[in-house]
């Protein structure tokens, strides 16, 4: 069962398969509990997002949670040609929508939070995305995709530390394989065969640790098969990489004015 929707809070679900996510809408609202709402959104799209955002805020009124969580799997980025002689663009979309993706819809975030009061549990809003494994460790048929997460890990590792002197938290959980349409059934039966497969309670769990009056950002939770873990940063090399690069060092006070004062 949905954790917000069981808390009668209401939602709305916003996917490239509008269909889909009108499926979605309609199981959480035979539910009884919060409303459920869906919209069309391709996350590479910058105006669909906008587009997207704004609906939702004329259907929720107000939004305190958001989750960018929409991804593809990896694709041959380049073509297999040893003929050829002229030279072809590389297909990024894995990066377009699992990385850029994400950072339209934590700025659409930020910038509305920013606008709204604080709620009751003591923030504007809080962001909770999907990494992946893939963005602590390199598998190396995967180096798109590897990537791209490896970008949303430094993006809420970092990002989501500074967030909350504006009242507002950013956190990804990163799973192992979870049964999703980036893959096929029957790679997914493989995997479920051999007990590599993560729970989704194991997600939705540490979603839930983060609602509310929770003043946890810029953490990033490990998802595996047989249990969850919050992922650690790496150590410093040494005191003077710590003054440099700590949470307060001298690359935090250079780059402090690119931020809104509080």
């Amino acid at each position: 069962m949905n954790p917000l929707t069981a808390k009668r809070a209401n939602v709305f679900v916003a996917d490239r398969d509008k269909a889909g996510a009108e499926s979605v809408a309609k199981e959480l609202n035979a539910l009884g509990k919060g409303r459920a709402y869906a919209g069309a959104l391709d996350v590479a799209d910058w105006e669909q997002q906008v587009s997207a955002f704004e609906e939702a805020i004329s259907a929720l009124k107000r939004v305190d949670y958001v989750f960018p969580i929409a991804g593809v799997g990896e694709r041959p980025w380049l073509p297999i040609e040893p003929k050829s002689t002229g030279w072809q663009a590389p297909d990024l979309t894995t990066l377009d929508i699992d990385l850029k993706g994400v950072m339209y819809t934590v700025a659409l975030a930020v910038q509305y939070f920013r606008r709204q009061d604080v709620a009751d549990y003591g923030f504007k809003g809080k962001i909770m995305g999907v990494a992946s494994v893939c963005g602590f460790y390199s598998v190396p048929t995967l180096p798109v995709y590897t990537a791209a997460k490896h970008g949303v890990v430094g993006f809420v590792r970092t990002y989501g530390k500074y967030l909350p002197e504006e009242k507002i938290t950013l956190n990804a959980v990163c799973p192992n394989v979870v049964r999703t349409h980036i893959s096929t059934e029957a790679f997914y039966d493989q995997i479920d065969a051999k007990g590599l497969m993560v729970p989704m309670s194991y997600l939705l769990d540490t979603f839930t640790g983060w609602l509310g009056s929770d003043t946890t950002s810029g953490q990033l939770v490990e998802c595996g098969p047989k249990g969850s873990r919050v992922f650690e940063p790496p150590q410093f090399m040494d005191k003077e990489s710590e003054e440099l690069c700590g949470d307060r060092g001298l690359l935090y006070q250079r780059s402090r004015k690119l931020h809104p004062s509080t």
